[in-house]
């Protein structure tokens, strides 16, 4: 069997599994936390031997995006975050050809380092609570936000999710912006709630430079999908739980700058 085929076939059972357990809507969570553990090792199995010679790309970014959606719902469910930023292999792709990711051997730690804490979590029992912005607003939101995203089941639920994600990123954007410093890239002075412009400003000084490229990218990404889930009408939990993974994105990127930054009253 080549490698191509093993890594369809272990991803089509990992995605039978999740399937089989949606049928037991009344448990706290749609599958087990071994069940959780097989699919994180398969998402990791197979971001390894896409990059070390393995099956190409476009015959395995189907079932791996798939697996990632329901992955990645899961760990919200759990309030675990997602340390994967790569829904789909060709994300990945430009990750690991971007220079510092020279060697198959590279990879393979990078991946591993990536994906473990999430498995050893799991598997010890202890899920250590995000870290304090050291902003109560912020902090606040995201609090309410995961607590939301966790009780949350129908479509209004789930649309309740996204505006918090617009709350806590408008909240992130008033803090890390300095309209004397950051100037948007389109010339447009940003009102007190347009987070994107102001974001999108605060990346460009703050994270300028050839060094900070993948940053930058990242960063924007991020914020792009932050932006577009909170605005779906046909919310699911899927799409709530990408809303929070990409709004705690956004927040972590901007955190270096808080850390000096004397919080203003006014806001």
């Amino acid at each position: 069997m080549t490698g191509s085929s093993r890594s369809r076939r272990t991803a089509s059972c990992a995605g039978r599994c999740f399937q089989a357990q949606r049928a037991l809507s009344g448990r706290k969570y749609l599958v087990t936390d071994a069940e959780l553990i097989a699919a994180l090792e398969q998402l990791r199995n197979t971001l390894i031997t896409v990059a070390t010679g393995g099956p190409r790309i476009e015959s395995v970014d189907s079932e791996y995006r798939e697996l990632y959606g329901r992955v990645s719902a899961e760990l919200a469910r759990r309030r675990i975050d997602n340390p994967l930023t790569y829904a789909s292999l060709w994300d990945w792709y430009g990750r690991w050809s971007s220079g510092d990711l020279p060697t198959y051997q590279s990879r393979r730690e990078f991946v591993r380092d990536l994906i473990g804490p999430p498995i050893n979590m799991l598997r010890t029992g202890r899920r250590d609570e995000p870290p304090p912005t050291g902003w109560p607003r912020v902090d606040r939101t995201v609090g309410e936000l995961r607590d939301r995203l966790a009780e949350a089941t129908s479509e209004e639920q789930y649309q309740a999710v996204g505006l918090l994600c617009r709350e806590a990123i408008i909240s992130v954007a008033q803090v890390v912006y300095d309209p004397d410093k950051h100037r948007p890239p389109d010339g447009v002075q940003p009102s007190e709630t347009d987070a994107k412009r102001m974001l999108e400003a605060y990346i460009e000084v703050e994270l300028r430079g050839a060094s900070s490229e993948e940053s930058r990218r990242h960063a924007r990404s991020a914020l792009a999908l932050a932006v577009a889930l909170q605005h779906r009408r046909t919310a699911k939990f899927r799409d709530a739980a990408l809303c929070v993974e990409a709004t705690t994105s956004v927040i972590n990127v901007s955190l270096p700058s808080w850390l000096g930054v004397v919080i203003r009253s006014s806001r």
